[in-house]
């Protein structure tokens, strides 16, 4: 699948993607960071080696040199159903001609929203937006509202909540915003009710929310949510869970609805349009009415937006949770991943590196930690590997499956895998993956420095 290039370091030819590289350079001359997220930058690839993508369809994904991938992680966990899912595409064609923003809401915002709370039905009202930081800023601008308590406590350990400043000043990324924000943000660690509760003491009466990923790479502990839960209603703070990543994957209804706890506020998107731009708070009609016009108390300005309720947007998200429920799309979603899951801790213990390539997750949201010789994550080995599994057509910043993969593609995927993982115990013996590397490490998302 790779374009052929120069000579490489073992006697092979050379993967490389001069096309791609051309028109990352065209990005960054023109787009701060070359790309419109920072998760997508090419630092997070090989050097040279950041596909620039022509087009995709289903679980595959063809860059401008010509080369098709397999692809993990679509659209950052967005595109669960797979690019350009037929359902999904004719609910927005149907709409496109319709006209898609008018001077009053559409009737479409009505079926969105009941379409909505028929899939997520612990929740009562529902807000759409374009974007998920939206979504979550909204819930936490609610919460101080009800509770008239300025400190947001947010879960230290899951990482990443919104691009606004209540959350990004406590990143490394915190240049341009003032520390008097920052500093009404607090951390709690996941899965430690006695910390989170001392959290709450120490701050009586300040803390107007706790927002966390109810899940993420690891099960919540037996117990923990619903201790959350009650830790929330005793100390009089609104409980917000940020179901970005576990809406739809976890379960139609989230992981809510799997586990059972209700939150007072959630947001939802990524897979709520399968690519396309939605997202949405969701909660207890108490708390969402304060953004409403029929309660007789000051105003929230929940959210607003000019974009909000396009209605090809709301179509693709009622064609993407119709899918889901018709078709069984998260038990679809499970079964792929253990698949695929089995195949690469097989393969990785197959040629010893087991203790060093290493899935984690739920089924349905896999990622890996790549770790050198003494056990620790590692940007290099983690450049080694990523070029080797894109030298073998395998486009995988992580191991999240979309129900548009097949058996085939697993087990490509798994072969690919064996023989990355053949090239990592090569650099493992020699002490030093740098000759694999073909240039600079990739780089985490969250440093202070470009």
């Amino acid at each position: 699948m790779g374009t052929e290039g120069t000579e490489g370091a073992e006697g092979t030819r050379e993967f490389a993607l001069p096309r791609s590289r051309a028109a990352n350079e065209r990005l960054h001359a023109l787009v701060p960071g070359g790309a419109h997220t920072y998760a997508k930058g090419d630092d997070q690839y090989p050097e040279h080696l950041a596909p620039v993508i022509s087009h995709g369809r289903g679980a595959h994904v063809w860059d401008v040199d010509g080369n098709r991938y397999i692809e993990y992680g679509s659209g950052l966990r967005s595109v669960s159903l797979g690019h350009a899912h037929p359902r999904v595409t004719e609910a927005v064609r149907r709409e496109l001609d319709r006209g898609s923003n008018f001077v009053r809401p559409s009737v479409v915002e009505v079926e969105a929203a009941e379409r909505f709370l028929t899939t997520v039905p612990t929740a009562e009202m529902v807000k759409f937006a374009k974007n998920g930081s939206d979504a979550t800023s909204a819930a936490v601008r609610l919460a101080r509202a009800a509770t008239g308590r300025p400190r947001v406590a947010v879960c230290a350990d899951h990482p990443f909540f919104s691009t606004d400043d209540w959350f990004i000043g406590t990143t490394p990324l915190s240049a341009g915003i003032p520390a008097a924000t920052t500093d009404l943000t607090v951390g709690f660690p996941y899965g430690d009710l006695a910390a989170t509760e001392e959290l709450l003491t120490r701050y009586r009466d300040e803390v107007a929310c706790l927002i966390l990923e109810p899940a993420t790479h690891t099960e919540p502990p037996p117990g923990y949510l619903a201790g959350l839960r009650e830790l929330a209603d005793r100390h009089g703070c609104v409980l917000v869970f940020d179901e970005m990543i576990t809406g739809l994957r976890w379960s139609e209804a989230g992981a809510q609805g799997l586990y059972g706890v209700v939150p007072d506020l959630s947001t939802f998107g990524k897979a709520l349009g399968n690519g396309f731009a939605v997202s949405a708070l969701a909660g207890r009609r108490e708390l969402m009415e304060r953004g409403g016009l029929r309660h007789s108390g000051d105003r929230v300005f929940l959210l607003s937006t000019t974009h909000g309720a396009e209605t090809h947007s709301l179509a693709a998200a009622m064609a993407v949770q119709t899918t889901y429920a018709e078709e069984g799309v998260t038990a679809r979603l499970h079964a792929l991943g253990e698949r695929l899951a089995a195949g690469v801790r097989d393969a990785a213990a197959a040629m010893g590196v087991g203790d060093h390539v290493v899935v984690r997750g739920r089924a349905s949201n896999l990622v890996f930690a790549t770790l050198d010789g003494s056990g620790r994550p590692s940007q290099e080995y983690r450049t080694l590997f990523l070029r080797r599994l894109l030298v073998g057509g395998v486009l995988a910043p992580s191991f999240v499956v979309s129900s548009a993969l097949d058996d085939t593609d697993i087990d490509r995927t798994v072969d690919v895998v064996a023989q990355a993982c053949a090239v990592y115990r090569k650099a493992l013996d020699a002490g030093d993956a740098t000759p694999w590397l073909g240039g600079r490490p990739v780089k985490p998302v969250f440093r202070r420095r470009a």
